[in-house]
């Protein structure tokens, strides 16, 4: 059985777009070298690894199987590059971690800083991501660890918990709700918001469920972080769903009124992920222990 990297990039690139045509473009190879390859693949393991149709090509349990195997050996071949490469610029090795808005913003940088601050011959590349989307990666190999709510986890990602994370509904003092303790968000459906842009996760998951509620909340500005937000709301401009981490910070400092959500979409726990603590990567099990030793 012989095939290489390149063959296996080709078949991740093909099950991605579920195109041969598309998969060839994006590994920049010829269609009929990359049908070769597939083809090649296809007998060396003896087991058909697509199936063509007029509308692209669908992964049966064999290519399922070869995909979840590929994206597992290009992660660790990319570790295995990214360490290497760091003894030239004296940083030795290196950790992914995927994280949600909430978790790259209130809750890991103090914790991420201390072991940076312990380990100087170790970094950590942060892409921030929706919690689906993590529990994909994991999946996949794509990534070493994972930030994200539990809810969104499958079974067979290992976790422990980290922190909790409520989203909380602020106004200014004059604003809408300012008296209340608690409500549904269905009532604030006719308030005008302030947001994160909408290509940031927690974003996404705040309009998922609007949508599932029948909500179009009508967003008056749309800003990157939660302190930024917090001043508009502030400003009486609108009101925000944040953290509430983020919202007892900002009211120290900012005339604002908190109400607690009533819905269970808003209440989440916050885990720290992997696909198996025990497999990881020296640098990210040391990063696992700092993290369990930090966990609230």
């Amino acid at each position: 059985m012989r095939f290489d990297l390149v063959d296996l990039q080709l078949f991740i690139a093909v099950a991605d777009q579920r195109s041969i045509t598309r998969g060839a473009e994006r590994s920049h190879l010829a269609l009929a070298s990359a049908s070769a390859r597939i083809k090649g693949l296809e007998d060396a393991l003896g087991v058909a690894l697509l199936k063509r149709g007029r509308r692209g090509v669908e992964l049966p349990a064999a290519g399922e199987s070869l995909l979840d195997h590929a994206r597992l050996v290009i992660h660790q071949i990319d570790a295995m590059r990214g360490d290497l490469a760091g003894f030239a610029s004296g940083v030795r090795a290196s950790v992914h971690f995927l994280a949600n808005t909430s978790g790259l913003s209130e809750h890991l940088p103090k914790a991420l800083a201390g072991f940076l601050r312990e380990h100087r011959d170790v970094a950590v590349d942060i892409e921030e991501r929706e919690s689906t989307d993590i529990a994909a990666a994991i999946t996949a190999g794509a990534a070493d660890l994972g930030f994200a709510a539990e809810h969104a986890l499958p079974d067979h990602i290992e976790r422990f918990p980290f922190s909790e994370d409520r989203l909380t509904l602020v106004t200014s003092r004059r604003g809408p709700f300012a008296g209340r303790r608690q409500i549904d968000f269905q009532e604030a459906g006719s308030c005008e918001f302030v947001g994160l842009t909408s290509a940031t996760a927690l974003q996404m998951h705040i309009s998922k469920h609007a949508a599932r509620l029948g909500m179009r909340p009508h967003f008056r500005a749309r800003l990157r972080d939660f302190d930024a937000i917090c001043q508009m709301v502030a400003a009486d401009v609108g009101v925000a769903l944040v953290p509430e981490a983020a919202a007892r910070r900002c009211a120290k400092t900012m005339p604002l009124a908190m109400v607690r959500l009533r819905d269970n979409w808003a209440n989440r726990r916050l885990v720290i992920c992997a696909r198996s603590f025990k497999t990881l990567p020296r640098p990210a099990k040391m990063l696992v222990e700092h993290l369990r030793a930090e966990a609230v």
